[in-house]
């Protein structure tokens, strides 16, 4: 599993975070809504402490991470961030792996 974030998101959470050190940008499954590959969940987004990822990805000294709690919800695919300008918020792309 893979994680990538655009320039144009990172400057979005730059922009809206605040990302105390020692913390990162969060990336999990939540109840409701709708992605490409799931029915009834959306991914959501939150300043945590890493503890158990099973994914990071540094960029600027701006942490992402997603922990092994929502493997479940990645398992099977890349996660691509994005950055929407139309509606001034973050896109999520679920990209297949053969892995």
């Amino acid at each position: 599993m893979e994680l990538t974030v655009t320039p144009e998101a990172l400057t979005w959470f730059k922009k809206e975070l605040v990302v105390d050190e020692g913390r990162g940008v969060r990336f999990f499954g939540k109840i409701y809504g709708k992605t490409q590959v799931h029915d009834g969940f959306s991914v959501g987004m939150s300043v945590d402490k890493p503890e158990r990822t099973i994914v990071e990805k540094k960029i600027d000294d701006l942490l992402f991470f997603i922990d092994e709690t929502d493997e479940w919800f990645f398992k099977g695919y890349d996660l691509a961030v994005d950055y929407d300008a139309k509606l001034d918020e973050p896109s999520y792309d679920f990209i297949e792996t053969n892995k």
